[in-house]
């Protein structure tokens, strides 16, 4: 019952219970004055009178005080419930949780909305200790994999100081040393840089209708000369009479399947490199299939591969390992466009990502709109 039939209730029973109680009075005072005791209209009226008169003051007395007694009580204890609660959240409380009745009224609804509004301060007061968590584990992933060429490359420089470099062909090679480690630590700021534009979603994606088939052809046709130059084939593979139109980014897209193809050019250790690249499609989506021949991933990491600075390789080198946040890179960006990305591997016979591209109808919904054309 909500509190204004509560109080309207009571205004009304303020008014009928006093007048079925004075009628009762008057009732039961002549009954026993007039019936029981026999006694004189004339002498037994003032009696009467005062009798009755106490009556209804006590009636509308005890009246008004339970009605309003009970009325407080129904509105002030769930009060008390809520400042209670808003204390101990304002210290810092948040697991206080608030006990919700069923009685719908306006506090209760009230409750309600205050239990909400707790649930959500709690969680995102875990989000944000793990994205403090994140952070740390983020600054000290940086920090190693910065320090270990930075080191390198002072070493190299003092040995050229020194003059270890003693001959061209070593200066040569000193040098190609510092240039490489160079590289590897720009590589890893630009795709630690990407990764937080799209952690923080700040990069903008440019959606466009994209045949993917068409574009994985033109793609693998420039791809083939540098798979050459690695003694690695290609093979690409289609399902006939199907439409592989997709809503994509295309630079986005080709980021993604670059990042998986130098990450399987990585770990391929056959004497016979192999990449072959699959499209298939449905309805709301076309799916993209890239398979090696490599080494494979265990099957207690394949769960881990898309987490930003994971690295199969324990050793953490930027040369064997990669930056750790090729795969991460690919997961933002797929999920970016609306799909989703895994993985299948057999360890010692290669491994397969695979991840899907929304269709211009599943991406835009049935109102024709599209909610991510610009992020």
């Amino acid at each position: 019952m909500t509190i204004k039939k509560r109080l309207l209730l009571s205004n009304i029973g303020m008014i009928i219970i006093p007048i079925l109680g004075f009628l009762v009075i008057e009732i039961a005072l002549g009954y026993i004055l007039f019936f029981l005791l026999r006694g004189n209209i004339e002498d037994e009226l003032q009696l009467f009178m005062t009798l009755r008169l106490i009556g209804m003051l006590l009636v509308i007395i005890i009246t008004n005080g339970l009605l309003t007694y009970f009325v407080s009580k129904s509105i002030i204890h769930p009060i008390k419930k809520l400042m209670n609660a808003a204390e101990e959240i304002s210290n810092g409380n948040l697991n206080y949780q608030l006990d919700v009745t069923n009685k719908r009224d306006e506090l209760d609804q009230l409750a309600e909305t205050f239990e909400s509004m707790r649930k959500k301060l709690l969680q995102a007061k875990k989000l944000q200790e793990t994205y403090e968590e994140n952070q740390k584990e983020l600054i000290a992933s940086i920090s190693h994999d910065l320090k270990t060429p930075i080191t390198s490359i002072r070493g190299y420089v003092k040995g050229i100081q020194d003059g270890v470099a003693n001959t061209p062909d070593k200066l040569h090679r000193y040098m190609e040393t510092i240039d490489r480690k160079a590289l590897g630590m720009n590589q890893l700021i630009e795709e630690l840089f990407l990764y937080s534009k799209l952690d923080l979603e700040s990069v903008p994606f440019e959606m466009e209708e994209v045949d993917l088939n068409a574009y994985m052809e033109d793609y693998i046709e420039e791809l083939q000369f540098e798979l050459e130059q690695e003694g690695c084939t290609v093979f690409y593979e289609k399902e006939q009479g199907k439409s592989y139109i997709v809503e994509a980014d295309r630079e986005k897209v080709k980021r993604v399947v670059d990042n998986i193809i130098q990450n399987s050019l990585r770990y391929l250790n056959k004497d016979i490199k192999k990449i072959e690249i699959y499209l298939k499609a449905k309805a709301d989506n076309v799916t993209v299939e890239i398979k090696d021949n490599g080494m494979g991933i265990p099957e207690e990491s394949i769960a881990s591969i898309f987490d930003r600075f994971y690295r199969i390789d324990a050793s953490r080198s930027l040369t064997t390992g990669g930056s750790g946040l090729g795969l991460a890179i690919v997961k933002k960006i797929i999920q970016g466009h609306g799909g989703t990305v895994w993985a299948s591997s057999k360890f010692g016979e290669g491994t397969s990502i695979f991840f899907t591209l929304p269709t211009p109808y599943q991406r835009r919904g049935t109102n024709g709109e599209n909610p991510n054309h610009r992020r």
